[in-house]
């Protein structure tokens, strides 16, 4: 009895010192990302401050290289929020944008923004950032002769009917707002007090968008880190068969990303414990994509474009990540860019007091000064708006009201001239209690 009594003990104090484990690694990882974390939410809330949503319909009326190249441009301004993503493509998609056009935005929005570039250099290397972007902008380029070869205008009918049926997704709020600064120059918007409100809201509204993302993701990355041994990753990843390990990495790693269901750059860290296990750079590459196509946004494109639809996003999204992974797998080995060494050292890191600890104090007094300018600015209030999807217009001789600026009014729906959202009916505002 003593003697199984002592092994019970063992045994938890085995399972207590792996979870321990796990959460130090997750903790470290935390702790050496922070402030590049900050850097990058910072740099993509100017950027989102002078850069307005309103023009985005008329800007990608086809899916001509010109509207391709520009819905790339807006997609990269915008946030990473996989959600807020999906949810502004439909947006601009009911409102007469070209449906390839309004896809390729989601593909930029997720893959070419600032924060994620940042994060990879962190993790994982340089290589890694540069792949990331050139990837994406072959990724559009696939994305765009599939929907040219089997996508028929029944579909896009179907799927726009759908659409305007306004079924609720996620972050409907935050992707219908624009509280961009339009008058003066880049650096006058930027600097303008104005500016700098809408810089500090957008930067703690795309925290708040993904923070259970980047959370659920270091977690697993620690815990996989932690219990998972290399021989599993090596054998899965079929690291002992080169030529096929590259052919495997973008067919398994697009997979793995969906059943995580872990999105926006909250799959970096799982992508440096990947890249440890021995995947293919290609593969790497494949499963950042992949975030697009995880289970709970895949459910959102059924509500958004219907079944039909959805699967055939699944089917093409697919198919353009596995392409952009095996390219970027030939050339960037072809070019000598595919790291030789896999250090993703990051996931061993402690926390000490060095350069990182300095950055981390620096960047964590801006992101107290954006939390303080955004308290003070109403941005609260905000806030809980975010989630919610954007109200009914109501009647046009009905009196129309913004949520957040009760003295901006209107008889008939519009936008507020201060924040951009839509004005709702009167009764409708009060309801909200703002």
């Amino acid at each position: 009895m003593l003697r199984r009594g002592g092994e019970d003990m063992t045994a938890l104090g085995s399972v207590g010192g792996a979870i321990v484990r796990a959460l130090h690694l997750s903790a470290s990882m935390t702790w050496e990302i922070l402030w590049a974390l900050i850097l990058g939410f910072a740099l993509s809330a100017a950027v989102q401050a002078v850069v307005s949503k309103g023009e985005m319909s008329r800007l990608l009326p086809d899916d001509s290289k010109r509207s391709l190249f520009i819905a790339c441009g807006l997609g990269a301004a915008s946030s990473s929020c996989s959600y807020a993503a999906v949810a502004l493509a439909r947006s601009i998609f009911r409102k007469g944008a070209d449906f390839t056009a309004a896809m390729a935005f989601e593909f930029a929005s997720t893959n070419l923004v600032i924060e994620l570039g940042i994060l990879l250099i962190i993790l994982i290397g340089w290589q890694f950032a540069v792949a990331e972007i050139v990837g994406g902008l072959v990724m559009v380029f696939f994305l765009s002769l599939l929907f040219r070869v089997f996508l028929s205008p029944r579909l896009v009918e179907m799927a726009r009917a759908q659409a305007d049926r306004g079924l609720v997704g996620a972050m409907e709020g935050h992707a219908a707002m624009d509280m961009s600064v339009g008058e003066g120059s880049i650096v006058e918007r930027a600097t303008s007090p104005q500016g700098f409100t809408s810089i500090s809201h957008y930067f703690v509204m795309d925290w708040a968008s993904i923070y259970r993302d980047i959370a659920i993701g270091l977690l697993i990355a620690g815990a996989l880190a932690a219990w998972v041994p290399e021989s599993f990753w090596r054998s899965f990843f079929l690291v002992h068969h080169p030529l096929l390990a590259k052919i495997w990495g973008p067919l398994i790693g697009p997979v793995v990303s969906i059943v995580s269901f872990v999105c926006s750059i909250g799959n970096v860290p799982l992508a440096a414990v990947l890249w440890n296990g021995g995947i293919s750079f290609g593969g790497v590459v494949a499963f950042i994509y992949a975030d697009l196509i995880i289970v709970p946004i895949l459910n959102i494109y059924r509500k958004y474009y219907g079944g039909k639809a959805a699967l055939f996003l699944l089917g093409t999204f697919y198919a353009t990540m596995v392409g952009a992974g095996l390219v970027i797998e030939l050339v960037f080995g072809a070019l000598g860019l595919v790291p030789s060494h896999r250090n993703a050292k990051v996931v061993e890191a402690g926390i000490s007091w060095n350069y990182t600890t300095i950055l981390n104090l620096i960047f964590l007094a801006l992101a107290v000064t954006l939390i303080v300018r955004f308290l003070r600015t109403g941005g609260p209030a905000m806030l809980r708006m975010m989630s919610a999807p954007p109200p009914a217009p109501g009647g046009v001789d009905e009196e129309h009201v913004c949520p957040m600026h009760p003295e901006v009014t209107s008889r008939g729906p519009g936008t507020c001239p201060k924040c951009g959202m839509a004005l709702v009916p009167h009764d409708a505002s009060s309801q909200h209690g703002h």
